[in-house]
């Protein structure tokens, strides 16, 4: 199993974060996560939900191998270790974009 910190995570998942289209909406309020960081979906689901759902962001994360990688690690951490993530990526400069689709996909996930 591929082993990457929360912070190499919270790093590229930032990035990502600050490449997603401003079109998706900026809450003014912090979101509840707690899907986020409970949710049971395994990678394979989550990663056809967003090739359902959210193509664009799917191909950003087709465009940065180890971000697919990351996001592996992270569904497979405790929901604790992904809180600690959640919280660190919570803190970038428009993350709450990414945030929006994140949370869209963990309602919809185990659908897949």
């Amino acid at each position: 199993m591929l082993k990457v910190s929360r912070t190499k995570l919270a790093v590229v998942i930032g990035g990502l974060a600050l490449s997603v289209p401003m079109s998706v909406g900026i809450a003014s309020a912090q979101p509840d996560l707690g899907p986020v960081i409970n949710t049971t979906c395994t990678y394979d689901q989550v990663w056809a939900a967003m090739n359902a759902e959210r193509p664009d962001l799917a191909a950003q994360f087709n465009a940065q191998p180890m971000a697919l990688g990351m996001l592996r690690s992270f569904l497979n951490s405790s929901p604790a270790d992904r809180q600690g993530t959640v919280n660190q990526i919570a803190a970038y400069p428009g993350a709450q974009s990414y945030l929006g689709a994140t949370l869209q996909l963990a309602g919809s996930c185990n659908n897949y």
